[in-house]
């Protein structure tokens, strides 16, 4: 076993045991007591409920987890990726044929492999705790969309990498850094209006107090929208979102239907203010930002790793290939991607902060969103003491008693 495999195998192995004992010490966090905050707006089952739905949900994630890695390693080990390029290899496709190949039969491998886990997840967790409405007719087709979509645009995407790899030499980092990121900027204007409709409804939100409430929001911020619609979530489940799509004179506000059906119309304009907030504040921007920088770090270390016989050894594969130096990479990169992602969730959080403030100065008060809040807390049985590390690791949101505190802070200082 060279470094690389060290490397690789410390990394899948620590990952998982810190994502374990993060499990644990949320579930040991929990608090029996519905929070002071949460008295009257939580009653005792539904308080328990939600304890209940954050334990089933954290044994069945480190459950999936353990399998995927067991399967993972097990396949590694027995020489699977050499035996896999071996029969693409005899295929004699060329570089870009081979790879489309390798990787894509590697993905559907693991998504078949994952779809037991998503089928458990939807009609046996989320229909015990009330929450899925989605048919099996309706499951079926949005795989077999998303599959589509996958080929289609990942295909070409793929494509477009192996090509530079294979034909621009030391350059190729920077052609496909260019690539990666023109394709991120078209897809923030094709997702909302192409991809995002191919599985809801998008319906303009009718005339009303509502419709008036947010329209006069958005003037009073200087914040034009192109349209406010409705989204058919209850197709799928009974929780809400609402979110913000668009740019320039193109700027939209999307609401759930869930979330109309269970807020007031301050609290849904609160809600709104939240969104345009990410706008103002430029989060957006900057995540789009930090997105292209992470891609083109990821597409130098690449260029370097791909030129190394031992990461390919460690992998039991005799002939060096940028597609199979993809996915070793992707592997090799879990460390790193591992500190990336906690630093990037740590300023989610921090930009959800400011979202709120944002919210709590344009309406005048804190009350509206600390009150939607609670509802779709109550609504998702969110848990409402997750442990510190639980937090760094996967919330990009801060704990919602964090919030309703520097909200009411806000307040009093407005």
């Amino acid at each position: 076993m060279n470094t690389y495999a060290v490397i690789v195998l410390v990394a899948l192995l620590g990952e998982y045991l810190l994502s374990l004992a993060a499990s644990v010490l949320n579930l040991q966090a929990m608090s029996p007591k519905v929070p002071a905050e949460f008295l009257g707006v939580y009653d005792a089952d539904r308080y328990a409920k939600s304890q209940e739905y954050t334990r089933v949900r954290t044994r069945f994630g480190l459950g999936q987890g353990a399998v995927r890695l067991a399967v993972l390693l097990a396949f590694w080990q027995l020489g699977g990726f050499g035996w896999f390029d071996g029969i693409v290899r005899a295929q004699g496709w060329g570089q870009i044929g081979s790879g489309l190949l390798f990787i894509g039969g590697l993905m559907a491998a693991s998504v078949l492999g994952g779809l037991p886990f998503r089928l458990y997840s939807t009609f046996v967790i989320e229909e015990q705790f009330g929450f899925n409405r989605m048919t099996m007719a309706t499951f079926w087709a949005d795989r077999f969309k998303a599959l589509t979509l996958t080929v289609v645009i990942g295909g070409a995407l793929l494509s477009s990498i192996l090509f530079f790899f294979a034909r621009a030499g030391w350059t190729a980092w920077l052609w496909c850094w260019g690539v990666a990121t023109l394709f991120m900027l078209v897809m923030l204007f094709v997702t909302p209006t192409w991809i995002m409709p191919l599985f809801n409804k998008f319906s303009p939100l009718g005339g009303g107090d509502l419709k008036e409430a947010i329209l006069g929001y958005a003037r009073s911020v200087a914040f034009p929208l192109n349209g406010i619609f409705v989204i058919d979530g209850s197709r799928r489940s009974s929780k809400a979102n609402a979110f913000f799509t668009g740019f320039g004179r193109h700027k939209r506000i999307a609401l759930y239907d869930t979330l109309i059906a269970q807020q007031t119309v301050d609290e849904l304009v609160a809600v709104v203010a939240h969104e345009v907030g990410h706008y103002k504040r430029k989060h957006v921007l900057e995540r789009l930002i930090l997105a292209c920088a992470r891609t083109g770090a990821m597409f130098w270390l690449l260029s370097f790793f791909i030129e190394q016989p031992g990461l390919f050894t460690a992998f039991g594969v005799a002939e060096p290939s940028v597609y199979a130096g993809l996915v070793f990479f992707g592997l090799l990169f879990t460390p790193i991607d591992l500190v990336l992602s906690i630093t990037v969730h740590a300023r989610s959080r921090q930009n959800e902060f400011e979202a709120d403030k944002f919210a709590v100065q344009t309406t005048g008060s804190s009350a509206p969103l600390v009150s939607a809040l609670k509802k779709l807390s109550v609504e998702t049985l969110s848990n409402l003491t997750p442990h510190p590390l639980t937090v760094a690791l996967s919330y990009s949101h801060p704990p919602l008693l964090r919030r309703i505190a520097a909200m009411r802070a806000v307040a009093g200082r407005t």
